[in-house]
This record gives C-alpha cells, sequence and structure tokens, in this order.
C-alpha cells in the first residue's frame, strides 16, 4: 500500500513519517502527578504495543512528575498541556520526547491540533458550521506562525466526532503539505461505537495512504486503544504486530 511521502520527525525513540512503519498512540487516563500508577500503565500499554504514549499535565505536581516518567518509560512520553507555557518548559526540562505546545526554545516535536468543536468564531462565521476547509484554514494558521520561525519540527491533526469531516478535512491538508499526520476521531466512544467510528475513518484515510501516527480515542481502559489501533493496521497489511 503506497502511502503519501512526508516529512520525518523522531520522537525519542520512534521515527514518524518518511517511510517509517505507521505508529500506534494512546493516551494515559491516571493521574501524572501519581508517578507509579502513571508508570505501570504506560508500561501495560507498551506490552501491547504502543509505540508513543501521551500525558496530560493540568498543573506544576504533574509536569515534575514527568522527571520520573519519563526516566523509567519504555516508550517515548508527549506532555499534553494547555496554555500554560510554564508547564510546556517545566516539561521540556524533564525531558520528554514530544510536547502540544509551542515551546519556542528547543527542537522537539510539536503537534498542531485543530478540533471541529473548537474553531476559531471568525471561521465558524466565515464557513457557517465546522467544514473541512475551516480545520484546513484554523491548521494553516499555526502553521504559519511556526514556519515564520523556521520551525518545521511538527506534526498535525485534524479531528471531529464526524467521521466524513474528519476524511475530508484530512484529504484537503494531505495534498497541500508533506507534513507527517496524526489521525484520529475526536472522542470516538465506547469501545462498540468508537471501534466502528475508528476503523472506518482511520481506515479509510490509512487506505489512501493519508497518516503516519494514529491514535483511537476510546472510553475505559486505553490498552484497548491500542488493540483496536493495531487490528486496524493489520487490516490494511501495514503492521504485522
Amino acid at each position: 500500500m503506497k502511502r503519501r511521502i512526508t516529512r520525518q520527525l523522531q520522537l525519542g525513540s520512534v521515527f514518524i513519517g518518511g517511510d517509517a512503519p505507521v505508529s500506534v498512540q494512546s493516551m494515559t487516563n491516571t493521574r501524572t502527578d501519581d508517578a507509579a500508577a502513571t508508570l505501570k500503565q504506560i508500561k501495560e500499554l507498551a506490552a501491547v504495543g504502543c509505540d508513543v504514549i501521551r500525558c496530560a499535565v493540568p498543573d506544576m505536581p504533574a509536569a515534575q512528575a514527568l522527571r520520573e516518567i519519563v526516566a523509567q518509560s519504555p516508550i517515548p512520553v508527549i506532555a499534553d498541556i494547555h496554555f500554560d507555557y510554564k508547564l510546556a518548559l517545566a516539561a521540556i526540562d524533564a525531558g520528554v520526547n514530544g510536547l502540544r505546545l509551542n515551546p519556542g526554545i528547543k527542537n522537539i516535536p510539536i503537534r498542531i491540533g485543530v478540533n471541529a468543536g473548537s474553531l476559531p468564531k471568525d471561521l465558524l462565521e466565515k464557513y457557517g458550521h465546522p467544514t473541512a476547509e475551516a480545520l484546513v484554514e484554523a491548521a494553516w494558521r499555526h502553521i504559519h506562525i511556526l514556519e515564520e520561525l523556521d520551525y518545521r519540527n511538527i506534526k498535525i491533526s485534524l479531528k471531529a466526532h464526524d467521521v466524513p469531516l474528519t476524511i475530508a478535512a484530512y484529504r484537503l491538508l494531505a495534498a497541500q503539505c508533506d507534513y507527517p499526520l496524526h489521525v484520529g476521531i475526536t472522542e470516538a466512544g465506547t469501545v462498540n461505537s468508537g471501534i466502528i467510528k475508528s476503523a472506518v475513518g482511520i481506515g479509510t484515510l490509512l487506505a489512501e495512504g493519508i497518516g503516519d501516527t494514529i491514535r483511537v480515542s476510546l472510553t475505559g481502559d486505553p490498552v484497548n486503544e491500542v488493540k483496536v489501533a493495531y487490528n486496524i493496521l493489520k487490516a490494511l497489511g501495514l503492521r504485522d504486530y
């Protein structure tokens, strides 16, 4: 199966994009400031094949716990941070392998994430409702900011609850850039409904060669996310394990 050619970036020991295999990501649902519980879950996820793990960092105790988590994690750790640059700097200092906020000072991969449920008001007014074009335009705003700073170590996600909208948005962006794409369906839901939505949405894009790393978002134990992701990849002949 032929995949689109993208730039390659590195998250710790894992390569994303280029000729690297499609990687599987998940997210811990423990309290990150509880390093022991978080590490236990990370190791459980790694045991079923998770390639990259994301940890929420809502406060400084969580950021400080990352040092122990990163040091003992068997897979690369991404810090999931919203709004507070001080937490981003603390996470960088703790040695995380990736970040969802522009750190501005170190060349670690940054994920630009656009969600249909939180589009800028002016784009909602321009398009009337969340559309593929609105998602892509929102993404380019952030991409241009980083490119103007000569920073291109980025990957991009365009997510929505709506599967056709998600597919259309990724198709549109894939035709416009060569950045690696993180593919998933926002809050896909419980195991049954989530598996169906993710298999259709993620599977369609992967079958078209679009997608460099994926996350299946399911309610409950994140181990199920990794197992479902691998089943999707296996069905398309993209990963054996």
